[in-house]
């Protein structure tokens, strides 16, 4: 049996008109099977009725049971309150918003039948706003657990029911064909699995799907897996398909910087260099991701690996996320090259005019040997003349078509090797799907000198504390940043903004010598302030996330970070990575808002524990998930429809192994898998 009953327009579906149609295009469904691709969220389990007794915090239920009391209760938000009895519980029915009707129907002695997600305090078990009927004798139930899918404006969930109802039809007459070669062996069928994820039946474990480990879930997320791996390693196959320039440097410039360095490159860095030279000695792209905690050296290993390129007479583009990260490296590298004799070209967004056409004349003509830049660099303007090495510093902030939009521009000579660098330390399983087309080296090593950070957690009630604190280690001679999450007021958010903070501390701690840093200073003011900061003459630094990477500043040993339960934990570990540059013991401050929920506690905590920013990262997976650890938006293959991490990292490996043998002994399966699971969103691999 094939697809191609499935594969029929969306519009073949009952009630699917132009305006429906395009609505239904914005999640790229645009085939039946497509939709049926398009699987629930979570699940209403509307089944049957639960005592009030057994109510779950978190969890929604039907309930039957009689009013015993109803008031308004008057305050900043009105509202009325309903206590209900079953014989087994009390439970308490909030609306904010409601009628006169409604208090005149909740007399006691009334029945109702509801259904909510009840939430568990001081005060007992409650729901609010709950959906409900009058009479207990018809209670809201149904014979199926009731899918709530992911949705757009304008489509209701009662149409996506209905449209799937369709689909299932079609599914039943005409199923996919399971393409695994296992697939005689696993407990549902691909055409199972998928009823079942759309229409789990009474009685089904709702705690398994919860979970992610019902045996359809992992049926499908294998299958989605396995067509991710094939899809990177089809991606890896296209670009070690082209030639690249052979870099065979006789390492003198490289001999002639490290003479220069007041230190010895770590076993590490050697070991990782000597990687990249092998690399770079062959005719086909180098495709390596450097991985290494913060401080390990990794700028160092960039730059040596620039300097062979460049001995070999050829151009090196290095890219970053930002342009303070970008700025911190055109210094770094200067203070290296320039007695080399080496001038960078610099390039962003802001090199606008005459001084950007003397630019991209210079990058065109082969003179500008090593080009630093945002992604301005790879914009159609900007030409190389003998491009032979793309350095990439935080890949997951740019994506993996941004990359090759770079590695595009030296085709004309040979595809460019690529050195991708992150300070984000990636847990295995996660580097085996975002960047399963990438070689991985780790520089696991930090430099001698390197002092561990002793880090605190402070709640913000004692915030008067931590500014004594801070002030008696700036008049000590000492540096410290203060960390903001945002810049201006703002009534969503309840953290202290940097123009505000940094006014009050300088009110608070006269004498002290106070800067401010933020994303939306131009870039002679960022270099500014930084320069006055390395230099000492400021002694605290008020600063948003942008000084996240890059910054390098010895004698700063004391961080303040305020609202850290904002941010996640690889870029907590970013940020106090900054101070413990230096000899000086060094010291991190996590200043809480509480209440913290109970998750906040236990990242929080992490940090506490660990300076390993590997062990961190995998805590951060485990806590938060691949989307919000890697930025869901820039990953591209990572938003998943059914497959979870951490939930099931253990398919991985066999996952790898089953890509392998497909992808060799039937490579047609392999393009259909990828179809099935990836379809458009391969766009960014030139196929």
């Amino acid at each position: 049996m094939t697809d191609n009953t499935l594969r029929t327009s969306i519009s073949s579906l009952r009630g699917v008109g132009p305006k429906l149609r395009l609505r239904l295009e914005e999640l790229a469904i645009d085939t039946v099977e497509a939709l049926l691709f398009h699987f629930p969220l979570r699940y209403q389990d509307r089944t049957r009725v639960t005592p009030i007794g057994a109510l779950q915090d978190g969890v929604e239920a039907v309930v039957c049971a009689e009013v015993r009391a109803a008031s308004v209760v008057p305050g900043r938000r009105r509202s009325l309150i309903v206590k209900v009895d079953d014989g087994t519980g009390l439970l308490t029915l909030r609306f904010f918003h409601f009628r006169q009707t409604q208090v005149q129907q909740m007399k006691p002695g009334v029945r109702l039948s509801l259904f909510g997600q009840c939430r568990r305090g001081n005060a007992g078990a409650e729901i609010v706003h709950p959906e409900y009927r009058i009479g207990a004798d018809n209670p809201l139930l149904d014979q199926a657990l009731t899918p709530i899918y992911p949705t757009v404006e304008g489509i209701g969930q009662a149409v996506w029911r209905s449209l799937t109802d369709q689909a299932l039809s079609q599914l039943t007459r005409s199923p996919p064909e399971d393409l695994l070669e296992d697939a005689a062996d696993e407990q549902f069928s691909l055409a199972e699995a998928i009823n079942y994820l759309h229409r789990p039946p009474a009685g089904a474990t709702l705690e398994a799907i919860r979970a992610w480990r019902h045996p359809a879930q992992l049926r499908l997320a294998k299958e989605e897996l396995l067509a991710h791996q094939l899809s990177m390693r089809d991606l890896r196959a296209k670009e070690r398909a082209f030639k690249a320039p052979v870099i065979n440097s006789n390492g003198e410039f490289q001999r002639r910087l490290l003479s220069r360095l007041p230190f010895e490159p770590t076993g590490a860095q050697t070991r990782v260099l000597e990687e990249i030279a092998s690399d770079l000695n062959q005719p086909v792209p180098m495709l390596r991701l450097v991985q290494g905690d913060v401080g390990s050296g990794k700028t160092l290993v960039a730059a040596l690996a620039a300097l062979a390129a460049i001995d070999a007479g050829y151009q090196v583009a290095l890219m970053a996320p930002t342009e303070l990260l970008a700025e911190q490296h055109l210094r770094n590298f200067s203070d290296w090259f320039a007695p080399l004799g080496i001038e960078l070209t610099w390039l962003s967004g802001k090199v606008k005019g005459k001084q950007r056409s003397a630019t991209l004349d210079n990058i065109a003509s082969g003179h500008a040997r090593l080009v630093v830049g945002t992604h301005a660099l790879f914009q159609d303007a900007v030409i190389f003349q003998r491009l032979a090495l793309v350095i990439i510093d935080e890949q997951h902030r740019f994506g993996v078509h941004q990359r090759l939009a770079l590695t595009q521009k030296g085709e004309d000579q040979g595809m460019p090797h690529q050195l991708v660098l992150t300070a984000t330390p990636i847990p295995r399983t996660l580097s085996m799907l975002a960047y399963a087309d990438l070689d991985c080296s780790i520089i696991d090593e930090l430099p001698p000198g390197r002092t561990p950070v002793t880090t605190s957690l402070v709640d913000n009630q004692r915030r008067s504390n931590v500014i004594e604190r801070v002030g008696n280690a700036c008049r000590e001679g000492r540096q410290a940043y203060w960390v903001c999450t945002i810049i201006e007021e703002s009534e969503a958010l309840d953290a202290r903004p940097a123009e505000t903070t940094a006014e009050l501390l300088r009110e608070q701690l006269p004498g002290v010598s106070i800067g401010l840093i933020h994303g939306r200073l131009s870039s002679a003011e960022k270099e500014a302030v930084m320069g006055a900061f390395k230099a000492g003459d400021i002694a605290l630094l008020v600063a948003t996330t942008v000084i996240e990477v890059g910054v390098d500043v010895p004698n700063a040993s004391l961080m303040i970070i305020e609202n850290p339960e904002r941010l996640g934990l690889a870029q907590l570990h970013q940020l106090r990575g900054r101070v413990g540059r230096g000899a000086t013991a060094s010291f991190c401050v996590l200043l809480y808002q509480s209440p913290l929920s109970q998750n906040g506690k236990l990242r929080l905590n992490v940090m506490r524990e660990s300076n390993d920013g590997f062990f961190i990262a995998e805590e951060d997976l485990r806590l938060r998930g691949p989307g919000e650890l890697l930025g869901t938006r820039q990953t591209g293959l990572m938003t998943f429809r059914v497959a979870q991490l951490p939930e099931h990292e253990d398919l991985l490996e066999e996952v790898s192994q089953l890509a392998e043998r497909i992808a060799q002994l039937h490579p047609k399966n392999a393009r259909r898998l990828m179809d099935r699971w990836t379809g458009e969103r391969r766009a960014f691999a030139r196929v």
